[in-house]
């Protein structure tokens, strides 16, 4: 090989690419921050409780709920702490898992989410964002709350997949070969969430494709690109969060969902998302939702395995403010969420409506 081709051809080479900042390893930030023996013990009863409920070994309802987004850590552990004292006293029919989300998928622009730019400033200081996003999730799994996320980037569950017990690929991303391949190879269940457009063809497509084991490009502990060979992920299912501006949560979208499941060959059992188009993105009409799936319960219904709910310590929604100082504590910066009063009224609300019918399903 002469000098000359391996010399850097600036004028074709990555002309577009201003800067190239190297980042911690996995590995560096696990022994930077490692997992307790608490953690350890939360991710691995979380994980296996939820696959116990989608294997129907355990009755209860599993309930995913918390901010549509992370930013404020202080505001976070508030949450965790009310929240573990629910699900303290709901344990008997519902398994709560905590919302802890960091990566925001944009429809065009806006911010992306803790890990990406932890500052809210555009400076994009990830290493400092994949830092607070594992100290969090360590405290909180510290608690002996088990935490759910959306898998949005390939690269980051190798920094924080240690610490999650359910996982998520969003309605933008379950039509993606690469998110499907890095599912297949997640230690979590996954639910995957019907298209943007309503459609459950690319839900379906995406669980049977991540029950098999898969060849793909991605990044060991130690950084290095790696040829990633996967075992495949039993544990997929589908997440009904309705689509096209209409709902999909009722017992007809339902009752459809389950025979589209079952003609694909797939896992008949659903998870229903409160928010997004089933609430016309409306967050006081999730405890409608909520209500309405207590009923189908109550009803005989046996594919609903959990819920998702996006909810806060406030109520709504802002927008971050030029000057920082100004966001209003406890209320989201993404999708507007559920208030804490309202989400405590409604899980017990529901807890009330299906108790007694848990033990026939």
């Amino acid at each position: 090989m002469t000098n000359q081709s391996i010399t850097h051809n600036v004028d074709i080479d990555d002309v577009n690419i201003e800067q190239f900042i190297p980042l911690m390893t996995p590995a560096q930030l696990k022994t930077e921050l490692p997992l307790s023996e608490k953690a350890h013990q939360t991710v691995l009863e979380g994980r296996k409780t939820i696959q116990n409920i989608l294997d129907g070994k355990d009755n209860r309802l599993l309930i995913v709920v918390g901010p549509c987004s992370i930013h404020d850590v202080k505001a976070a552990h508030e949450y965790a702490d009310k929240l573990k004292v629910l699900a303290d006293e709901l344990q008997d029919s519902i398994f709560v898992v905590m919302r802890v989300y960091f990566e925001k998928p944009r429809t065009t622009t806006g911010w992306k989410g803790l890990i990406n730019d932890p500052d809210m400033n555009d400076s994009f200081d990830i290493e400092k964002g994949l830092r607070t996003a594992r100290k969090l999730l360590l405290d909180l799994n510290e608690k002996g709350l088990p935490c759910a996320t959306e898998a949005l980037d390939p690269n980051t569950p190798q920094y924080i997949q240690d610490l999650i017990s359910w996982s998520a690929i969003g309605a933008r991303t379950t039509e993606s070969q690469t998110h499907r391949e890095m599912s297949s190879g997640l230690s979590c269940p996954v639910g995957f969430k019907n298209g943007t457009d309503g459609s459950m063809t690319v839900a379906v497509n995406a669980m049977n494709a991540v029950k098999s084991g898969h060849s793909f490009l991605g990044l060991s502990s130690d950084g290095q690109v790696c040829i990633i060979k996967s075992k495949g992920n039993p544990y997929a299912h589908v997440v009904l969060r309705g689509g096209n501006g209409k709902p999909n949560y009722d017992e007809t979208a339902v009752a459809q969902a389950e025979n589209e499941l079952e003609k694909g060959k797939a896992n008949v059992k659903i998870m229903i998302d409160s928010s997004h188009a089933n609430s016309g993105k409306d967050p006081y009409l999730q405890p409608m939702v909520i209500q309405n799936v207590g009923e189908q319960i109550q009803n005989g219904n046996k594919s609903i395995m959990g819920m998702m709910i996006e909810s806060h310590l406030k109520g709504g929604r802002q927008n971050i403010p030029d000057d920082l100082s100004k966001l209003e504590y406890g209320k989201s910066i993404t999708d507007g969420c559920l208030d804490w009063d309202s989400t405590v009224a409604s899980l017990r609300n529901l807890r009330n409506m299906i108790k007694e019918q848990l033990a026939n399903r």
